[in-house]
């Protein structure tokens, strides 16, 4: 790159930069315009609206009860990812939206009580509602004309694809009428057999039309007719001070990152730091345009992303330093630095992504926001660090800042001995693993459940108060919270504000008769409420079987996925197997963790442990490429090869660690009690993965190629 070039690419970033940043401010800052101002937040974030129904029968069984919680957990997915279903005493049952201001452009559609059937020419009824696992409006390219068409995308049961497998047999060439409530919605025609449960229906004027097809076939007939008992915008569940001080643990933290990456990288560090305000300012962007509604598990897969956006440029910055200490010159050390980084950044990265990508299309509630962002981080983080770094400094190179002292050149270090130190790493991991398993056999026996779930799991109390004198939510949070807290023990508790009222909902873990007499003593004493006006209820998890078996699921079929890819790049499957034990050690290790210290598992739990996820297979990924470099030029002594493949990556172990680790601190720091509860494990977590791949993936990786070596070797 010549001169004029490198001022060129400087200007247009200063202005990609500055222009970033205003649109992000304004969006942020404004109501009306800017592009990051419709980010929405989820239920714990920024509440949204409350919505209670009550069956009209009067006994309703409890399949039937389970059955239409899930359906309308289905149909509210269709407003946001994140929207809350659960049981309330009986016969009633809450839903809880997101982002949502306005309860009348949901009641309609929420609460019909239709039946829905697909009918064929003769009258048969060959699908029934309950036959379709999802509907979901989108567009796709007619093959013969190219244009774009509205459509309905259809996702059926494996009885219902059975079942429809051979009604368009039966109809090929006729058509098959999709019916609600007796009204004819849509009769498309049957163009062939469709064995694999995947139709799609076109036909559609508008996407809004396709929509509200999806709409009714989504959930078909709900079990039970409900009637409407109320309707309500709720404040967040974790208050106003979640956001706020989010927001200002993700700015400290970022600057941290930021100024230590430029002290200890010096210009090479300028530039990440560069790169990674743009990629946190595109992160913003992107997740609006994408109308995501970002909760807790979102903010950890935006953690986990910046993390990894970090890591990128450190092993970049490492691999050119590297280069210098061989006396390559800045350019050519910088050309091969960036060249040396590609394989383990692509395939840390990847690994990573293919976890993300199968959470997005096989998980639910909030595992799909979770995804979602971390997706979008990985692919920009790949971005800004491979591309917008390069361009970068190759332009301050080109304006004559190529000078050895600008980078710096990496030090000789003395190889340390992992591989002798092996039995040590294992039985340290193995006792933790241990502990952990043995609190929670512990606590199985003594209280029923190995680990302390929530309400988000287990279902709970809800007290609902209208209170004397009108309180805000931070007042509400400094007063009332602590009074909870202390009588329920429960850290994690819900609190939510019903917009234009002095009403509050209060959601705890299941109170016995006994501690709602006190809670209700309490309120009355310390905050002069009407105990005529105290209602309690119990009510049923938020976290669902079914998004825990999808999340289970998800995970199985990830790792599966990780460990082909992995063994397709290393061309050996150890590798592959050295590296998901890896992971596994960590997850349990957290899982211990909780147990040990009792803390909350509630809806961010499955976040944590996908986070954690994700960062150990990247730590561990950047290890083995460095093994996987270093056999080609010597394959006799494999523990030496383990031993300086570590050493060199360990500073870039140490250093991605702790700026991960700093930004969530801060977190933990200044968050309110759920929000440190949620930082906590994840603290843990990269303390942990780090270990493990310093410590275990090498020495593991070394044990199986030892011990089950190849015939051929």
């Amino acid at each position: 790159m010549n001169k004029k070039k490198g001022i060129l690419t400087l200007v247009l970033t200063a202005i990609v930069l500055v222009g970033f940043a205003l649109v992000a401010a304004i969006g942020v800052g404004r109501t009306n315009t800017g592009a990051a101002k419709n980010i929405k937040l989820g239920l714990d974030l920024a509440g949204g609206v409350s919505i209670t129904y009550e069956a009209v029968e009067e006994n309703p069984s409890s399949e039937d009860m389970k059955d239409t919680v899930y359906k309308l957990q289905k149909r509210a997915e269709g407003y946001s990812t994140e929207a809350q279903v659960y049981q309330q005493g009986d016969r009633r049952i809450s839903i809880e939206i997101p982002g949502v201001q306005n309860a009348d452009e949901v009641l309609d559609e929420l609460g019909s009580p239709g039946t829905l059937m697909f009918v064929d020419t003769t009258g048969n009824t060959v699908l029934e509602g309950t036959d379709v696992a999802d509907a979901q409006a989108g567009t796709q390219t007619d093959q013969q004309t190219g244009a774009s068409q509205n459509v309905v995308q259809l996702e059926l049961t494996k009885e219902g694809a059975e079942k429809f497998a051979k009604a368009t047999e039966e109809n090929v060439g006729k058509q098959i009428a999709i019916i609600f409530d007796d009204e004819v919605l849509s009769s498309p025609r049957v163009n062939e057999k469709i064995a694999d449960g995947q139709a799609v229906i076109t036909g559609m004027e508008s996407f809004e039309e396709a929509d509200e097809l999806a709409s009714f076939i989504r959930v078909g007939a709900l079990s039970l007719e409900l009637k409407e008992i109320r309707s309500q915008v709720v404040g967040a569940q974790l208050g106003t001070k979640a956001i706020s001080t989010s927001l200002l643990a993700g700015a400290i933290g970022l600057a941290v990152v930021c100024i230590f990456m430029i002290i200890v990288y010096l210009l090479p560090g300028f530039v990440a730091a560069l790169a990674l305000l743009i990629y946190t300012l595109m992160t913003l962007l992107i997740i609006n345009a994408f109308d995501i509604t970002l909760t807790l598990p979102g903010i950890a897969g935006v953690i986990l992303a910046i993390g990894m956006a970090v890591d990128a440029n450190v092993i970049i910055i490492a691999r050119i330093k590297e280069e210098l200490a061989e006396d390559r010159g800045v350019k050519a050390s910088v050309k091969m630095g960036f060249s040396k980084a590609l394989p383990a950044i692509i395939d840390g990265n990847v690994t990573t992504l293919i976890v993300a990508l199968i959470l997005l299309f096989r998980g639910s509630g909030s595992v799909r926001g979770f995804a979602q962002t971390l997706a979008i981080g990985i692919i920009l983080s790949m971005f800004t660090a491979l591309v917008i770094s390069h361009l970068i400094l190759n332009a301050l190179i080109a304006l004559g800042l190529d000078k050895e002292k600008f980078f710096g050149r990496q030090k000789e270090r003395k190889v340390i001995d992992f591989a002798g130190k092996k039995a040590i790493f294992f039985t340290i991991s193995i006792a933790l693993i241990v502990v952990g398993i043995g609190t929670m056999i512990f606590k199985n026996v003594k209280n029923g459940h190995p680990l302390n779930y929530s309400l988000d799991f287990l279902g709970g109390t809800s007290t609902t108060i209208t209170l004397k004198e009108d309180m805000s939510l931070e007042e509400i949070d400094e007063q009332i919270v602590p009074v909870v807290e202390e009588i329920s023990n429960d850290v994690n508790t819900q609190i939510q504000k019903v917009a234009d009222s002095k009403e509050v909902i209060i959601k705890t873990i299941e109170l016995d008769q006994e501690q709602r007499e006190q809670l209700g003593d309490a309120l009355v004493e310390k905050f002069d409420v009407d105990r005529s006006l105290i209602q309690t209820e119990s009510i049923s998890s938020t976290v669902s079987s079914e998004m825990r078996s999808d999340a289970v699921v998800a995970v199985i079929i990830g790792i599966i996925c990780m460990l082909i890819y992995i063994w397709f790049r290393f061309t050996d499957i150890r590798f592959a197997l050295s590296a998901v034990l890896a992971l596994a050690h960590d997850v349990l290790i957290v899982i211990g963790f909780y147990a040990v210290l009792n803390i909350s598992v509630g809806s961010t739990f499955i976040a944590c442990l996908l986070t954690i996820v994700g960062y150990s297979i990247n730590a561990t990924i950047v290890v083995f490429d460095r093994v996987r470099e270093n056999l080609r030029s010597s394959k006799s002594d494999l523990a030496a090869v383990v031993n300086k493949s570590i050493t060199q990556t360990l500073t870039r172990s140490i250093y991605t660690s702790f700026t991960t680790f700093i930004t969530v601190a801060i977190l933990y720091v200044l968050g309110v009690s759920s929000i440190r509860e949620f930082a906590a494990p994840l603290m843990a977590g990269i303390v942990c993965g780090a270990w493990s791949s310093v410590c275990i993936a090498g020495p593991l990786w070394l044990v199986m190629r030892t011990k089950f070596a190849r015939k051929n070797k």
